[in-house]
């Protein structure tokens, strides 16, 4: 793993567009997440399903409804893969059960490459050129990466066909409303 930089501890943090990885990690007696960036590393006393789940309130649902969403969507019904904020492209997916203490999150947008690693690991290459070893089956992360791709999709899809059918029918107003004479109105 090469990601060594400075550690920040940071009181709050919310997910945003340069989150890559939120890793748990054992601070004093406590799991804290350790929190990758593109371009920083900080240290926040939360766990990481903690900071999914703040981050999901943080822009605009719960977790809960995030994840019900993509079950209803998808049928996907164990580490499912959570859209943080759909309007952002920021969609994390967990590498064990959300509720595992060892569970790593990390944002599908981040990952450019990935590889089978020593044992059971998954090298994993970011778009800011960092390389780290995740302890997942190659074959688990995969399936995780096809997950977030399927839910993006269908989520993607959904919300297009929603913006046509009011553009549509943004239309139709407008030109029943032109064959509408106003000029008698009020007398």
């Amino acid at each position: 793993m090469r990601m060594q930089h400075q550690r920040n501890l940071v009181e709050e943090y919310e997910i945003n567009p340069f989150t890559m990885v939120i890793m748990p990690t054992t601070y004093g007696c406590k799991t804290y997440s350790k929190v990758y960036e593109t371009d920083d590393t900080c240290l926040s006393p939360f766990k990481p399903i903690e900071i999914i789940r703040k981050s999901c309130q943080f822009f605009g649902s719960s977790y809960e409804g995030r994840k019900d969403g993509v079950r209803q969507l998808t049928g996907i019904t164990h580490k499912v893969p959570i859209p943080v904020s759909p309007t952002n492209y920021i969609y994390f997916f967990p590498t064990t059960s959300p509720d595992n203490s060892e569970c790593i999150w990390l944002a599908h947008e981040h990952i450019v490459d990935y590889k089978k690693g020593d044992k059971s690991e998954t090298t994993v290459m970011f778009t800011n050129k960092e390389v780290m070893n995740i302890p997942i089956s190659y074959n688990s992360f995969h399936n995780q990466i096809s997950r977030t791709l399927l839910v993006q999709s269908k989520l993607g899809k959904r919300l297009e066909d929603t913006r046509t059918m009011y553009v549509n029918f943004g239309k139709k107003m407008r030109a029943s409303e032109n064959q509408l004479d106003y000029g008698n109105y009020g007398h």
